[in-house]
């Protein structure tokens, strides 16, 4: 017997006995309108909705999709509801216990389907970058010739995860981290509605910001912990769920930081300020209290990327490098995981020697060139590549550096206001120390006077 989503057995057992599952569970959406989030995917005329039957597809039949998203964003529950509302048959395989043998099964069903009754298969394939590339090279027959309409879920990026020849057979949809109130939303109906909690409990809003917090975007994980905390309170008698409550629940203390207000932007300022100060225990204290209280990792890669420029430059030029790294890695793989990557890059930045040279020289040179120092473009540094441009006197005196022994050139580079401004003064600090005697070196043979 082929796998179906959600068997008929346990769709009964759940209408009878809702309680009897969990209530992430209870609380899918039955369909596309009741889906949270990810509205850029359900409009009109998507293939999501195309899926399900709505529309006429003429001799365009629907396409075969890959969602690809962070977990608890609904991956799973599209399926769902494309399940219980498309006429097609449906088939569910998980790349975690599925192999190739499996994948072949469900191709000649659909076969048979098709052939014998006229009836198009949905294959639903969740974890799909746990494939080899073996595995989900076997699905490209059955793709390409539209024997089976495939969903595969993944959480990782499928231009590293899945084969190219199955990517270009199939539309790739992104799914977005739920937003706060998207979770906010999603909490109140479990509140409220039967098959939830129906209104058994009440939840006030410092336990909800602190349910917020922990779901980090995952509605999954924000239904089971209220859940957990609901079935706690009423076990006291208890008609609302209190902070106190959610936090024995779950063992998490609610982190006294709001995302919007004054502690998001001092625990910033304070992370920033303990890598400038290079104590890396201070830093990691303050980047730990941004994970726990739910900080936007991408926030938290975009100061480190600044941190990296503004106070260490080139006394570490591999500084910028780490922290771009960890913002791509980030962006990529997201929480949990990325507090790993946000820690890696956090230790090495406070570690490393400092240098704010980089900063302070663009700053004064943006200071003279908004007092007006800047002054025509000296003639021999003109364009002289368009016609005309030589009876103008561009480009005449021009010296070639790469023609001289040194590779440098003895001649004026800035305008004449600034011919001998110097705004780059580098510390000797770590690796800057080889820049600042390469910058004495080529000042010494441009003739540069000290100012």
């Amino acid at each position: 017997m082929e796998p179906d989503l959600f068997t008929a057995a346990a769709e009964e057992r759940q209408e009878k006995d809702p309680a009897g599952s969990p209530l992430a569970v209870r609380m899918r959406p039955r369909t596309l309108d009741e889906v949270m989030g990810q509205q850029h995917l359900l409009k009109p005329g998507s293939p999501l909705r195309r899926l399900v039957g709505e529309g006429s597809a003429g001799p365009a039949g629907p396409s075969s999709v890959i969602l690809w998203g962070p977990p608890g964003t609904g991956k799973t529950t599209l399926a769902y509801v494309v399940s219980k509302a498309t006429n097609k048959r449906f088939v569910e395989l998980s790349a975690i216990t599925a192999g190739v043998k499996e994948v072949r099964a469900v191709i000649d069903g659909a076969r048979r389907a098709s052939g014998g009754y006229g009836q198009e298969t949905v294959l639903f394939l969740d974890e799909i970058h746990r494939f080899s590339k073996a595995q989900q090279d076997s699905l490209l027959p059955a793709v390409e010739n539209r024997w089976v309409t495939l969903i595969a879920a993944t959480t990782e990026n499928p231009y590293f995860s899945v084969i190219s020849p199955l990517l270009s057979r199939s539309l790739l949809l992104t799914l977005e981290p739920l937003t706060d109130d998207d979770i906010r939303s999603l909490l109140r109906r479990a509140l409220t509605e039967e098959r939830g909690l129906g209104a058994a409990v009440s939840l006030p809003d410092d336990t909800a910001e602190h349910l917020l917090r922990i779901a980090g975007g995952d509605a999954r994980r924000a239904l089971t912990a209220l859940e957990a905390a609901a079935g706690a309170a009423l076990d006291k008698g208890e008609a609302e769920v209190s902070l106190a409550t959610l936090e024995e629940t779950v063992d998490r203390a609610a982190v006294k930081y709001d995302r919007d207000g004054d502690q998001h932007y001092d625990v910033a300022s304070a992370l920033i300020k303990s890598i400038r100060g290079s104590d890396v225990d201070a830093a990691l204290h303050y980047l730990a209290r941004m994970i726990e209280a739910g900080e936007d990792p991408r926030f938290i890669a975009r100061r480190l990327m600044i941190s990296a420029s503004e106070d260490i430059g080139l006394a570490d030029p591999n500084a910028l490098q780490i922290a771009v790294a960890a913002a791509q890695a980030v962006a990529m793989i997201g929480f949990p995981e990325a507090a790993l990557t946000l820690s890696h890059a956090t230790i090495a930045l406070a570690l490393a020697p400092k240098s704010n040279a980089a900063t302070t020289a663009i700053g004064a040179a943006l200071e003279d060139v908004r007092k007006g120092l800047a002054g025509p473009v000296p003639s021999h540094l003109r364009d002289s590549h368009y016609k005309g441009a030589g009876k103008l006197g561009h480009g005449k005196g021009y010296t070639y550096p790469h023609d001289l022994p040194e590779g440098i050139a003895e001649q004026q580079y800035a305008p004449d206001a600034l011919k001998d401004r110097e705004y780059y003064e580098p510390t000797r600090h770590g690796a800057e120390a080889r820049y600042a005697d390469a910058v004495e070196w080529t000042r010494k043979h441009l003739g540069r006077k000290r100012s």
